[in-house]
């Protein structure tokens, strides 16, 4: 069976995202959509709106046969490792194909820039640590990418995530065909809401926790699942005593705990709510989603090593599939290159343990069951 994957986060699944769907199917002409999907914790360090299995079943009514889920050790980074762990997965399942959004306006060849970032590593890397250590990661490869790659001159998200899967797929003997699509209407960080027009993720939970309209722009399962949605204010105060608790020798043993920015953290630990938190320690360095990744490193006491650990024993666990998406299991599991867990046990559960462990700290919040005795949704 021809697949083409996805690699997503859902939160929430809106309009735009079954669009993104129906899409990759027919530009790939694949006879099933794999979509590879963040967990409870996203990319950005932000809590899901919704848990994964409430994700999953609405894409699964909505244009994907297979959702599997990105681990906690992939899921939870910057671009460049996010890419890397969706990429994996993919692979692992022998994808044929991989479609994602983009807002770059031009025909940007992103096969082209794979190959390119493959053959020039060494000087990227070299020019790379030439930049001045003020600028933030993301600025420092843009102004490599700039000066080696002109054909690739602005950065917004999706661009720059399109150029982290390029480089990911390039490095394996079979690439995925790559196959972007143009975002439409809303930008990334957009929080206006249009009517008849396709809205970000952003603004439909701005407007969710604004009390304001926000129903027209997702398909009606995600209206009644969303009930009680979930952000930062829910977990701050299991944030504030973690931050408390923990002293300043222990806190730079924590991942990406780096240059002394754990005196930030702890100074800002008396602020009333988590936007106040973020507000105190936010620099031009240190942005938002860096500091909200370290803010779930520092609550679930995420190690280095731990990371390192979950990223090397990947499972592919199933969230749910259409009878297509069964079909394609079936028949294609012998060539699959990593190990396939259908539901968590305590085996799996060992392997995932950064997962596991991060769903233990979603379910005091939402007192719903993450992992044990779930089975893969079906429709």
């Amino acid at each position: 069976m021809r697949s083409c994957g996805i690699i997503v986060e859902y939160n929430p699944f809106h309009n735009g995202h079954a669009y993104h769907a129906q899409k990759a199917r027919k530009v790939s002409g694949a006879e099933v959509v794999i979509a590879v999907m963040s967990g409870n914790f996203l990319q950005r360090g932000e809590p899901a709106i919704m848990d994964k299995w409430q994700r999953a079943e609405v894409a699964l009514q909505n244009g994907v046969d297979l959702v599997v889920e990105l681990p906690f050790a992939w899921a939870v980074q910057s671009a460049d490792y996010f890419a890397k762990g969706g990429v994996r997965l993919l692979q692992a399942l022998q994808c044929d194909a991989l479609c994602f959004g983009t807002d770059d306006e031009t025909t940007f060849d992103y096969q082209d820039y794979g190959n390119f970032f493959k053959t020039n590593q060494a000087l990227i890397d070299q020019k790379f640590q030439m930049l001045p250590t003020g600028l933030s990661y993301p600025e420092k490869m843009a102004a490599v990418i700039r000066e080696l790659y002109p054909q690739s001159e602005q950065f917004p998200p999706n661009h720059i995530l399109g150029l982290s899967y390029a480089k990911e797929n390039a490095d394996y003997l079979r690439p995925m065909e790559l196959f972007p699509v143009k975002r439409k209407d809303s930008g990334y960080h957009e929080t206006l809401l249009q009517p008849q027009k396709f809205a970000s993720a952003t603004g439909i939970r701005t407007a969710f926790f604004a009390g304001e309209t926000w129903q027209t722009f997702v398909p009606q399962q995600t209206v009644e699942l969303l009930q009680h949605g979930i952000d930062w204010t829910d977990f701050w105060p299991y944030l504030q005593y973690q931050l408390t608790v923990d002293s300043l020798a222990r806190l730079p043993q924590l991942y990406q705990m780096k240059e002394g920015i754990e005196h930030r953290l702890k100074q800002a630990t008396s602020a009333e709510t988590f936007s106040a938190w973020l507000q105190q320690v936010k620099t031009k360095r240190y942005t938002k989603p860096r500091l909200q990744r370290l803010a779930l490193y520092t609550l679930l006491q995420i190690s280095a090593d731990e990371i390192k650990r979950e990223q090397e024993q990947t499972l592919l666990h199933v969230l749910g599939f259409t009878k297509a998406g069964q079909r394609f299991l079936k028949q294609e599991r012998k060539n699959f290159t990593l190990p396939l867990a259908a539901k968590m046990g305590q085996a799996e559960s060992q392997q995932h343990f950064l997962t596991t462990r991060a769903d233990q700290v979603y379910q005091l919040v939402t007192g719903v069951e993450q992992n044990f005795g779930r089975t893969p949704l079906r429709f």
